[in-house]
């Protein structure tokens, strides 16, 4: 089965859309194909301003409306907790919302831009997925992220060599609780470390300190310019630690 197929089977659907590569791509490729494809974007506090900003100018170009969900997974005791199953009620979370406001809508399908290389057994979040019956188009058909990001360049989309972003939860050591003020600093932490020329990069929590993790390519120029991270990052964390171990 191909793309063509699946949105001749199923014209109507409604997508789990986050701005990125993946979803972004489906989005495309499900329009282009003459499909009813709905984008939704779940706001929680795990996304960072960017993501939305991203997806609201993906759906600007390609012409489709964007529905925004605002969520405050904090409230669910299973998420701010931060245990090892965290992913899977956030992403079960997630889902549920849009589903609710999809059927509202008068959308019966769910889908989502889970693609062919996405490590099931390493995704807790899939087993919400399977539970909600989301169906993942790009993974049934095949299609790995290498090749998503080709047809993304091919249709001209921006986002075709957008860099993997997890989310800010992912940033706090597993059983630290989540909360607002935490999930900020970090986000703070990234877009300052962002507006420096640094990309690709993650800014861990560490016992109270900022552990930055960057490609190998960027390592020597962070610490050239520890000074100018450390001043930089200063308003939120005390300590800044550089992970030698590239990301």
């Amino acid at each position: 089965m191909d793309l063509r197929d699946f949105f001749r089977r199923h014209p109507k659907a409604a997508l789990g859309f986050s701005g990125g590569v993946d979803s972004a791509y489906l989005l495309a490729a499900g329009l282009q194909l003459g499909a009813q494809v709905q984008p939704y974007f779940v706001k929680t506090p795990f996304q960072p301003a960017f993501e939305l900003a991203d997806a609201k100018r993906l759906c600007q170009q390609l012409g489709a409306e964007l529905k925004l969900i605002e969520l405050d997974v904090l409230a669910l005791s299973q998420v701010r907790q931060n245990g090892p199953d965290r992913c899977y009620h956030c992403k079960a979370a997630l889902f549920t919302a849009l589903r609710d406001q999809a059927l509202a809508d008068g959308y019966s399908l769910l889908i989502d831009g889970t693609n062919a290389s996405d490590d099931a057994g390493d995704r807790p979040g899939m087993r919400a997925l399977k539970e909600l019956s989301v169906r993942s188009p790009l993974r049934e058909c095949g299609i790995t992220k290498t090749e998503v990001r080709k047809r993304s360049k091919d249709l001209g989309l921006f986002t075709w060599n957008k860099p993997a972003y997890a989310c800010l939860a992912t940033r706090v050591p597993t059983g630290e609780p989540l909360t607002p003020q935490v999930l900020e600093k970090v986000e703070r932490a990234e877009d300052a470390l962002f507006a420096l020329g640094f990309s690709d990069l993650r800014v861990r929590v560490f016992h109270g300190a900022a552990r930055l993790q960057l490609p190998a390519a960027q390592l020597a120029r962070a610490a050239q310019e520890r000074e100018a991270i450390r001043q930089a990052l200063s308003p939120w964390f005390a300590a800044v630690l550089l992970d030698l171990d590239p990301r």
